[in-house]
């Protein structure tokens, strides 16, 4: 029998972000991960898809060069197996990093699948160390993260059938897709294949994409969306689908009832993720899943659940929990300061950023107008076209900025920011300011005075925010 202080129990983002601050904090820890470190973000998630995406953002770069700058560049074709190769050496690199820090902070990485003994046990199941068990003196870190969840009778295969896990490395592009889910993986999947030039249906059975939005960033995405020419259906559901040696025949109900037929050479399945617990002996240890599957903390400060030692991060965690990597890691440090003896500030969930990187990207913090009322606000609201301020115009890619804003004093100087919401190029690099002004409660006229640059898109923020205070200068 061994002992640790900490025990993270999986390596994606939010166990390897516990593990090094808690070894920086001086405790000794042990990280056990039965694929490789950095989890489902890094290696089939958030990097690779990124990097495929800004390779489909180039792609698009030469058709606007083309046709509205006068550059008479054209597209010969696009080289499969070097752009997989750049996707891979980006996160090889990455990979190497995350082991590296672990290494450098002395964190001890076991590789196999490990369990829970008892509130105070974890047992290595396989690989190298199997049989292996340790004593935890100061706590357990539950993070095995999510895996993306199908529907009754659609078995992904790999090649016709798709999850997001596996839809990259999918053989080559198809030339049709069809996607079913129109949260932000599914609208990123969606306009990555359009801009290599594949033929896109995307079918949301709520009634709009994005659904957990705002309904103004909704409506925008999709105009964006169907000016490239990707067919989307909300209010729609798969009926059937069926795989033959030429692709996926699906039939689709659409928002008026009629049913569809949508032929297609790859059916990409987007519908949420779900919790992995198989095999994580949570009985052992006194715990159980919810009735979503998530393992609830007692204490979301501590993110501590009933059993006093054991904690969750990432995508175990039920909402307010945004199944986020960049929530992961604050919860992460959170989790690791708390098992060193701290008190650190809880994770502000509401002051997150969510950022969905298609083309047109959507970038948003805080509430929605209909949230906002809903909690009995009394809500005040501002948008500008993107196209209003002159990069916006050089983009030429259309966009909103809308702020939501308590409805704040009698003479019209703008009360508490409660959400800003961002359609449009580039916004994912714009959020952080918004992050700021929504975590730190700012009022319209505290951003007001600060002075944005010339020309940017960012000017909008500001112009948005001047005529909240009153001191509008284009918006009148």
């Amino acid at each position: 029998m061994q002992e640790t202080d900490v025990f993270v129990i999986g390596g994606g983002t939010g166990g390897y972000s516990t593990a090094l601050r808690a070894a920086a904090l001086g405790l000794d820890v042990v990280l056990a991960e039965r694929d490789l470190v950095g989890g489902t973000c890094l290696h089939r998630g958030c990097v690779p898809s990124k990097a495929m995406l800004h390779a489909a953002e180039l792609v698009d770069g030469i058709a606007e060069a083309r046709e509205r700058w006068g550059v008479k560049a054209t597209l010969d074709s696009v080289d499969w197996s070097a752009l997989t190769a750049t996707r891979d050496d980006i996160v090889s690199r990455n990979h190497k990093g995350v082991e590296g820090h672990l290494s450098h902070a002395r964190v001890r990485v076991v590789r196999g699948s490990a369990s829970l003994t008892g509130p105070r046990g974890v047992r290595i199941d396989s690989g190298a160390e199997a049989g292996a068990e340790w004593t935890v003196r100061r706590g357990i870190v539950l993070a095995t993260g999510s895996q993306p969840r199908t529907l009754p009778g659609l078995k992904p295969d790999g090649e016709r059938v798709v999850t997001s896990d596996d839809a990259l490395f999918a053989p080559g592009l198809p030339t049709s897709v069809l996607v079913l889910g129109g949260g932000a993986i599914g609208v990123e999947y969606a306009s990555l294949h359009r801009s290599m030039g594949a033929e896109v249906t995307l079918v949301e059975a709520a009634g709009r994409l994005l659904p957990s939005e705002d309904a103004d960033v909704s409506r925008h995405l999709t105009r964006g969306l169907k000016k490239r020419g990707i067919d989307v259906q909300v209010g729609a559901r798969l009926e059937d689908a069926r795989t033959h040696e030429g692709g996926v025949r699906a039939t689709v109900r659409t928002a008026r009832g009629e049913f569809r037929v949508v032929e297609a050479e790859r059916l990409l399945v987007a519908v949420g993720r779900v919790p992995v617990t198989d095999g994580l002996g949570l009985a052992a240890a006194g715990l159980a899943t919810d009735t979503r599957g998530f393992v609830a903390p007692a204490d979301w400060a501590r993110l501590e659940t009933s059993v006093p030692g054991i904690h969750v991060v990432g995508d175990l965690l039920p909402p307010p929990s945004l199944g986020l990597a960049h929530a992961s890691f604050a919860e992460g440090l959170v989790v690791a300061e708390t098992l060193a003896g701290g008190t650190p500030r809880p994770v502000d969930y509401a002051a997150v950023p969510r950022v969905t990187y298609s083309s047109p990207q959507t970038a948003s913090v805080g509430l929605s107008e209909a949230e906002a009322r809903e909690q009995g606000h009394e809500v005040r609201t501002n948008s500008m076209p993107l196209t209003a301020v002159a990069k916006g115009m050089v983009h030429g890619q259309g966009g909103v900025v809308k702020v939501v804003t308590e409805a704040g004093a009698k003479d019209g100087s703008g009360g508490r920011v409660l959400g800003v919401h961002l359609v449009g190029p580039h916004v994912s690099e714009m959020i952080a300011e918004s992050q700021l002004i929504v975590g730190w409660d700012a009022e319209a006229a505290d951003v007001a005075q600060h002075i944005h640059p010339h020309p940017t898109l960012s000017e909008a923020v500001g112009e948005v925010f001047l005529s909240l205070a009153g001191r509008g200068l284009h918006q009148q």
